[in-house]
């Protein structure tokens, strides 16, 4: 109780440095702008930094390879201190340089994911992205001193940016797993196995989208060249009502919050920021009325 208790108050004092606004706000919009003028060239690096290709988000496979690289660069250091030879001094510098190649990968991922985000989530995105720049900038000093033979400083650096490192994780941690940034936001569980009624046919015109639910699950529907398609209302990037964004006549749907494409078909992801699928349903007319169920591989 006593963790939770003071993870309470950490949260809370960072919510209240309105001061990271005034940097996010000029960051996020020069993001975005850049990538907005960029054109299919923007989109496209947009969609690698996001995972679009990968079906799950890029930034956090990177800090992986990140984080292990550089508490291998920290152990190395210590066992090389520890032995006092020169055994570990190798692999301990090959391991701070792969940490630090990835970081800046891991750092663009992480920028645009970030650019999408408001309020208290974009203020800790912010300060985990102080932390991590901080920690940056000491490691590329230990670099330094460990090149021109100061050995000693040059592992007292990347200790100390290893600290900063792990207070960085902390908050990303907290993005993901509290302010849900990054995550699956549309329901993946199974809907109805059976055709179920859930709209009347007189109530979706041809090259129109309308919202209709099924228990508690949000069902997005569209009639394009009398076929009537469905899936998941819910955008699976941030919670965006796709039934309220753009209807192509290629039978896809772009998110009305930021811009994710979707095959209303097939459900796959077109254009990101999106990293993951939308749900699909089989969807009929009969008796007058809209029918949907889940499709036919999962119901097998």
């Amino acid at each position: 109780m006593a963790v939770q208790a003071v993870q309470k108050k950490i949260k809370t004092a960072i919510n209240r440095q309105r001061w990271l606004d005034r940097l996010s706000d000029p960051l996020q919009t020069a993001t975005q702008t850049v990538y907005q003028n960029s054109g299919v060239l923007g989109q496209k690096i947009q969609d690698f930094l996001n995972g679009t290709w990968l079906g799950h988000p890029l930034h956090p496979v990177i800090t992986d390879v990140t984080v292990g690289a550089l508490t291998a660069a920290v152990v190395l250091d210590g066992l090389d201190v520890a032995s006092g030879e020169d055994t570990f001094a190798p692999g301990a510098d090959a391991a701070l340089m792969l940490g630090v190649t990835s970081a800046v990968g891991a750092a663009a991922a992480g920028l645009t994911d970030w650019q999408h985000t408001q309020g208290e989530a974009r203020r800790i995105g912010m300060l985990h992205a102080g932390l991590n720049g901080a920690s940056l900038v000491l490691y590329l000093l230990s670099l330094g001193f460990r090149k021109n033979r100061q050995r000693g400083a040059g592992q007292g650096l990347a200790l100390a940016g290893y600290l900063f490192s792990v207070a960085a994780a902390y908050l990303g941690g907290d993005l993901v797993y509290r302010q849900k940034i990054g995550v699956n936001h549309s329901r993946q569980e199974p809907i109805t196995r059976d055709f179920t009624p859930v709209l009347s046919s007189a109530e979706l015109a041809e090259g129109q989208m309308v919202k209709a639910k099924w228990k508690s699950t949000k069902i997005l529907l569209a009639r394009i060249n009398g076929e009537v398609l469905a899936m998941n209302d819910t955008c699976a990037h941030m919670g965006g009502p796709l039934s309220e964004g753009e209807l192509c006549a290629d039978g896809s749907v772009i998110c009305p919050w930021h811009q994710s494409r979707f095959d209303l078909r097939t459900g796959s992801v077109i254009n990101g920021p999106s990293a993951f699928p939308q749900p699909r349903y089989e969807a009929r007319e009969h008796n007058g009325m809209i029918e949907i169920r889940q499709p036919a591989e999962i119901n097998q």
